[in-house]
């Protein structure tokens, strides 16, 4: 063949080759369950199901591509105008669906990310639950919205709780310390992104990062642990010391007792972007209840 015309003819293929081809997608992201989505465009209609995930989209400067969130979203107070559409392990699927989102964010654990896609709808699915898990739902939030720089979150996260440590006296630190969660009791353990703030302020988890990062316990181990301190939320606090052997603890007898309110609760048991307040909460709990605190 000639090979002027050999060119033209390779010439075209290519040219007709790129239009064939199948269109890339924009943006793709892999999220906690190993789901790689595609997406044409950053999206613009979200639904969040989990309020650390909704308070990451905020803190990025993105809270208006929220269109609907779930029942335990408050923070910022904006989101309480918003859509309810049920919680993380009991969603509203024809609600979420009438929102026509581009994204569903939700936590790995919930069930409803098959029937989600099953209609057609993009789910991502990520729960942090330790600090590596917070950077990196961060950053991966950050690049679903393209948004530059979504490190700075943590950044401040980890200035605050560099700053919080810095702020306990030095007779608190090594402080015993029970971090209750939820009743069962399900406790904060070491490996929890809790944990792991107790532990950069120099407290001692009475549970160790073997159990998992938020198990639950038989109320004998905590007896038999003994904390110095207990934390816990106003919800979960009724009823702590009539537990069986619970009224012999030292952290009871000594009124060694951390009870935060709904709103404080909420702010520490959240791995999101007021992870630095929920340090600075902690801290102030250890410099004033924790054995060798200040009088």
């Amino acid at each position: 063949m000639n090979p002027v015309r050999q060119g033209l003819y390779g010439l075209m293929f290519a040219v007709v080759g790129a239009f064939c081809a199948p269109a890339q997608a924009a943006l793709q992201i892999t999220d906690d369950a190993g789901v790689v989505v595609n997406f044409e465009r950053s999206p613009q209609r979200i639904v969040s199901l989990l309020p650390s995930l909704a308070e990451t989209v905020c803190e990025l400067g993105q809270c208006d591509r929220l269109v609907g969130v779930d029942r335990y979203s408050d923070f910022p107070a904006s989101l309480q105008k918003l859509p309810q559409v049920g919680g993380g392990l009991d969603p509203n699927i024809e609600a979420i669906v009438a929102l026509r989102p581009d994204v569903v964010l939700m936590a790995t654990s919930s069930r409803a990310a098959d029937r989600l896609r099953a209609l057609g709808l993009k789910v991502l699915a990520m729960e942090p639950k330790t600090h590596a898990d917070v950077q990196r739902v961060m950053l991966k939030v950050g690049q679903l919205l393209e948004v530059p720089d979504a490190q700075k979150i943590w950044r401040h996260i980890d200035a605050a709780v560099m700053a919080a440590a810095q702020s306990i006296p030095a007779g608190a630190r090594g402080a015993r310390v029970y971090f209750e969660v939820n009743q069962g009791p399900y406790a904060a353990g070491e490996s929890s992104f809790i944990g792991e703030t107790l532990t950069r302020l120099g407290a001692k988890n009475i549970v160790p990062a073997s159990l998992g990062p938020f198990p639950k316990l038989n109320p004998e181990y905590i007896v038999r642990a003994n904390p110095d301190l207990i934390m816990v939320g106003q919800r979960n606090v009724e009823g702590m010391a009539q537990r069986p052997g619970w009224a012999g603890l030292r952290a009871i007898r000594e009124q060694r007792v951390c009870v935060f309110p709904v709103a404080e609760s909420d702010t520490l048991v959240r791995p999101g972007p007021r992870m630095a307040e929920g340090a600075r909460i902690m801290a102030r709990c250890l410099a004033q209840k924790a054995p060798g605190a200040r009088p």
